[in-house]
């Protein structure tokens, strides 16, 4: 999970920010210009005034101190407006007559404004935020200090004064949205709800303590050239709004969940129960896929991918001498000591930095382009580590920041290598986000909208495409590792199975959790998070192996048809030239491409 974010979900996708733009504020309208370069560019430019927190995010400072309420009605109404406009203007557009890259252009800006206007008729803003993402879980990470907000000077700490003085308005409206959705029928799982009021009261959150409170991070690490007049100003306005705003915003949030919503709130998992549950699911399914395939036919798909991984993993249960059933394996190496090897969070790091260094002599032969942007391995911040995933946050085109690998490590000597250690830094790491996202950031060829866009499907389905190189990187040759990396495919195969039997009603969070556990080495409370996942973010476990068996499917394809004349890396380089893609407008994209060598 980015987390698109989160990734960008997350990102992924789903980014939320505080205070000030109202609907009279917000450009709604464009000039009428007819080449599809310009209203790209004039598209994204009004974009990020509307969603400032993601210029932050690419290193754009030119709106760090503006929060607007993007969960707000007046807001949302004047985004949609908004949208429309643009949609007018690609009408005026002769399609016919661009070219091929400015067709993947007009096709993808096209999807992107239909399916943001769709999103809007189900209200996701009547839950604007869950266990897994929403800006109380990222406002944090902003203002520690150690995220994408800057704090190297006076004005990098008035701007985040600024925003953490709209952060109450922000909650404030996402209980007025929560209170709409238990009006309309529209609310989170109880046990959704449970995971969130702790998050909430976290004591990294909500301490008055200097020491203790993430947000007082910028003041424990003040640049050197500020005197010491000015520390003590930063210090004491910023001690103020954290204790009197900040702090408060969250408690009483929590108060709200406890004692208001999380009585309203549903004892069933999927979206089949909320009003219209099965046509919002149908969208995320859409949506996150970018395809027209219906839950049923992908449930289908998943059940086909776990009998095929179940005899893999036969092989791998075989090949180290263990008698007993494929479930009584995977109940045996989560306890099995030879899978955890590790004492220690550093040794887990230098673990993980070991498989970079194993893996980047063979990646010359697979890629022509490597990320200027800088990479790092880093461990998880405590108060997000319990209920965190591995996660890879994009680092800045300009280098400022890099491009980040978190990984949760709550006990290092649990860690266990079948939960797919190789695997996840393909996926996460290098070649999966990181060489996607930063390649994408860096193509200064793209418009601004497809250089820091985010489709799951693409995103996630080529983290997990690379996820299959690890025989090609040398990689997978110890048994437990191998086994991992067929855990995490079958985690993703899973996905199928229970995403879509969650929310149509064939399957209970009980059946759910258990059929996890019978075919992916979690333990319990891994797979409970996971499935509870699911519950939060309908569709998204998706994107990633549906997206996956496309790439794989048109590499196959043109390996087939070239022969010895396929070059791995040339395919890469076209499947990652142009960013984000649908997978339909990929499959063209190559199709083009290798219709005319």
């Amino acid at each position: 999970m980015k987390t698109l974010p989160i990734k960008l979900l997350l990102m992924l996708c789903a980014l939320v920010l505080l205070g000030g733009c109202k609907k009279k504020d917000m450009p709604l309208t464009l000039s009428t210009p007819v080449e599809i370069d310009s209203i790209a560019a004039h598209f994204y430019e009004q974009y990020l005034k509307m969603y400032p927190l993601e210029a932050t995010m690419q290193g754009d400072s030119r709106y760090n101190d503006l929060l607007p309420i993007d969960i707000d009605k007046d807001f949302i109404a004047g985004e949609i407006g908004f949208y429309n406009d643009v949609q007018d203007q690609l009408e005026q557009v002769d399609y016919e007559g661009l070219s091929e890259d400015e067709k993947v252009v007009y096709d993808v800006l096209d999807t992107l404004l239909k399916d943001k206007i769709e999103r809007y008729a189900y209200h996701p803003e009547y839950i604007p935020f869950t266990q897994f993402a929403g800006l109380p879980l990222d406002f944090p990470m902003l203002g520690s200090g150690q995220g994408a907000q800057p704090f190297e000077s006076e004005l990098d700490y008035a701007n985040w004064l600024k925003r953490m003085n709209q952060f109450p308005n922000w909650m404030e409206s996402a209980k007025q949205n929560f209170r709409l959705g238990i009006k309309s029928g529209m609310v989170l799982p109880q046990v959704l709800v449970q995971r969130m009021i702790p998050q909430l009261r976290a004591e990294e959150l909500t301490s008055s303590e200097f020491e203790t409170n993430i947000f007082f991070g910028p003041l424990r690490t003040m640049p050197k050239s500020f005197s010491a007049k000015e520390q003590e100003k930063w210090r004491s306005v910023y001690s103020k709004v954290v204790r009197e705003k900040v702090i408060p915003a969250y408690l009483q949030m929590a108060e709200f969940l406890e004692n208001e919503y999380l009585p309203k709130a549903r004892t069933t998992p999927g979206y089949n129960a909320l009003p219209k549950g099965s046509g919002i699911y149908s969208y995320y399914v859409k949506s996150w896929t970018t395809t027209d395939k219906t839950p049923s036919e992908i449930h289908a798909i998943g059940l086909d991918e776990v009998s095929r991984l179940r005899g893999e993993m036969e092989k791998v249960k075989a090949q180290v001498g263990f008698e007993g059933s494929l479930e009584e394996f995977l109940t045996f190496v989560k306890t099995d000591q030879k899978a955890m090897p590790y004492s220690s969070s550093k040794e887990i790091l230098d673990g993980f930095q070991a498989i970079l260094d194993k893996i980047t002599p063979k990646l010359g032969s697979m890629f022509h382009k490597v990320p200027k942007t800088a990479f790092e391995i880093r461990q998880t911040e405590k108060y997000r580590e319990a209920s965190a995933s591995a996660e890879y946050r994009p680092g800045t085109p300009d280098g400022e920041r890099p491009g980040i690998f978190y990984i949760p490590i709550p006990d290092p000597t649990r860690f266990n290598v079948t939960s797919g250690m190789e695997s996840l830094f393909l996926h996460e790491a290098i070649p999966g986000h990181h060489y996607q996202i930063s390649l994408q950031q860096e193509n200064l060829a793209l418009p601004k909208f497809m250089r820091f866009s985010w489709l799951g499907a693409y995103g996630e389905g080529w983290a997990l495409y690379t996820e299959s190189l690890g025989p090609e990187l040398g990689l997978y040759t110890d048994p437990y590792q191998k086994l991992g990396s067929l855990s995490d495919e079958m985690l993703r195969a899973v996905r199928l199975v229970i995403d879509t039997g969650i929310h149509t009603g064939k399957l209970s969070r009980e059946e759910a959790i258990a059929y996890f556990l019978s075919n992916v080495a979690y333990d319990e409370s891994g797979a409970r998070a996971e499935v509870e996942r699911y519950m939060a973010m309908p569709g998204q476990a998706l994107s990633y192996k549906m997206g996956s068996m496309k790439i794989r499917e048109l590499r196959e394809k043109y390996e087939k048809e070239l022969g010895g004349n396929f070059k791995l890396a040339d395919f890469h380089e076209q499947v990652l030239s142009q960013g984000c893609l649908p997978l339909n407008v990929l499959e063209r994209k190559l199709e083009g491409y290798y219709t005319k060598r």
